[in-house]
């Protein structure tokens, strides 16, 4: 008898998973319908907590390597967002966002910055002091043989991965997202003063909520290439 229920266990168990993953899927795919790029944004503040969250997911996203070559500067002063205005070519959602992320990518992935990271984890995973230092030297190695430019581009690679990772924690939230390559990397570079700190500005995300009167894409068709020309299936 108790084996039996417990084989009925498992497999209500199985089914309840089973379902559970299905909503949660569906539950992503209906978010990432709704989202878009929000053209205009009516200024409403994001509180505390929304933002956090998508800070998390930031955080928590994946990179090569899991290095995080990147530091990601959370703008809400709105006399700093009038000074980024002009470099973004005065973009309404610049000044309309509630936040505006700028991903800024190491130009340099030094050999400092490697084994910061790599003592950070051998320290919280309680790992032997050099069991990782093969695997340190490997990365020093590979990254000394590119050039700046090429270090900074593989670094924003990775930024993109984080940027994705944050519209898609927005768009469950049902906080708009506008990602934003349209900027002169030069003039944002210096205000912040990133090259100091080997840093340059890679992607810009405006969070905020749309306006729905002024926002001329807001009811506008998701257009995408069909499933039969996106993927190639072997």
């Amino acid at each position: 008898m108790n084996t039996l229920l417990n084989k009925l266990f498992i497999i209500l168990f199985n089914v309840y998973t089973f379902i559970a993953q299905t909503n949660n899927m569906n539950t992503t795919l209906e978010s990432l319908n709704w989202r878009y790029a929000t053209k205009r944004m009516n200024g409403q503040k994001l509180d505390e907590k929304q933002l956090d969250g998508i800070l998390n997911a930031i955080q928590l996203t994946a990179t090569s390597n899991g290095l995080q070559p990147f530091s990601v500067i959370v703008v809400e002063d709105e006399q700093l967002k009038r000074k980024i205005a002009p470099a973004a070519f005065n973009q309404p959602q610049v000044l309309e966002s509630s936040h505006l992320l700028i991903f800024a990518a190491w130009t340099e992935v030094s050999k400092e910055r490697i084994d910061s990271y790599f003592k950070q984890v051998t320290e919280e995973r309680n790992l032997t002091p050099n069991a990782l230092s093969a695997y340190a030297d490997r990365l020093k190695t590979n990254f000394s043989k590119m050039s700046q430019e090429e270090q900074f581009q593989w670094s924003s690679k990775q930024a993109y991965i984080a940027l994705g990772t944050a519209m898609v924690a927005a768009a469950e939230a049902k906080i708009d997202t506008t990602p934003m390559e349209g900027f002169e990397r030069s003039k944002i570079d210096e205000l912040f003063g990133f090259h100091s700190q080997s840093l340059g500005a890679s992607a810009l995300l405006a969070l905020g909520f749309r306006d729905i009167e002024k926002d001329p894409m807001v009811d506008a068709k998701k257009v995408r290439r069909s499933k039969e020309k996106l993927f190639i299936r072997i």
